[in-house]
């Protein structure tokens, strides 16, 4: 018969995923609830980024020090950093933080690190390196105006999902279609969680028109606190449109604008609160789709402590 304590350290780890949109309020309610007792694995795929601090709406200092954070700028500007690096990496620190007594907190809005965290990976077939270098070929060759539109073709409802700036996914779904004359979307996505960890799972949500405003008003925060010399500065370091870091919103906006010899920062404002808010309509379709998911408002902390406790998770 095992041990108390065998038993206790063959038991799967909890981790609370808090997710939602853009500007709903992750942060805020991040440090109401887990001051005291968590660590954060960040799941914001632009926040993994050296440098892009104001666009990203990274954490400041002082919420650094008062919660440890983890996979914040691991990687340079030019860097990729796919959903499978954030897999390997979030899945190593989930225990390490459980066995610092901390709760780990993986909280971000990209979907799709965190569906493949919880749920693990589709049943899309592996990369085939040969496949992806002749569409990368085909899209410098014919543009990102094409991939778009060929995506459209093939796989519309992928198409749907995908922003059109997106060309790492772009060119990912029409690789899969070459590989395997199937959609992207036609394949599945587990639906039961992996067996790495106890996954407690919470989306917060507002109202479109609350968001909205919300999605606004942090924007034009974003301009008075720096975030055209933060892009300047970019340029300046030698950042250009095709980095991955630079296709996020907030920063390709800028290198449109450049390309156009059009924009000014007014309409480079409104093409990102546009953009923004079209990101967070996508985001809550792919939230929603995701089984064992409870929604709350962020303001409503009593309810979200409650059923944390009943999970077993004490934010004490």
């Amino acid at each position: 018969m095992k041990s108390n304590t065998e038993k206790r350290t063959t038991r799967k780890p909890k981790a609370v995923v808090l997710i939602g949109p853009t500007a709903v309020g992750k942060t805020a309610m991040t440090e109401a609830l887990f001051a005291d007792s968590a660590e954060i694995i960040n799941a914001d795929s632009v926040q993994v980024y050296r440098g892009l601090d104001i666009g990203s709406a990274k954490p400041d200092e002082r919420l650094r020090k008062l919660i440890p954070h983890h996979l914040l700028d691991i990687r340079d500007p030019w860097e990729q950093y796919t959903a499978g690096d954030f897999v390997r990496d979030a899945t190593a620190l989930i225990p390490e933080i459980s066995e610092r007594g901390k709760t780990p907190l993986v909280t971000g809005g990209t979907g799709y690190y965190i569906k493949q965290l919880v749920y693990g990976p589709s049943s899309a077939p592996a990369s085939d390196i040969e496949i992806r270098q002749r569409v990368k070929a085909e899209i410098e060759e014919k543009g990102r105006v094409w991939a778009y539109e060929e995506l459209g073709r093939i796989d519309p409802v992928s198409q749907s999902r995908i922003s059109r700036n997106d060309i790492y996914r772009i060119s990912r779904a029409i690789e899969v279609f070459r590989t395997s004359g199937r959609p992207l979307s036609s394949f599945s996505m587990n639906s039961t969680p992996s067996d790495d960890s106890d996954f407690v799972l919470i989306c917060l949500v507002r109202d479109k028109k609350e968001l909205d405003e919300r999605i606004s008003l942090r924007v034009e925060e974003m301009f008075r606190e720096g975030l055209y010399d933060e892009i300047r500065k970019l340029m300046k370091e030698g950042a250009e449109a095709d980095w991955p870091a630079m296709k996020a919103i907030g920063y390709r906006e800028f290198f449109d604008a450049t390309l156009s010899g059009e924009g000014t920062i007014s309409s480079i404002k409104e093409d990102i609160i546009r953009s923004t808010r079209q990101y967070a309509k996508r985001q809550m379709t792919f939230f929603r789709s995701m089984p064992g998911c409870r929604f709350f408002h962020p303001d409503d902390i009593p309810s979200i402590r409650d059923y944390l406790s009943a999970e077993g998770i004490s934010t004490d």
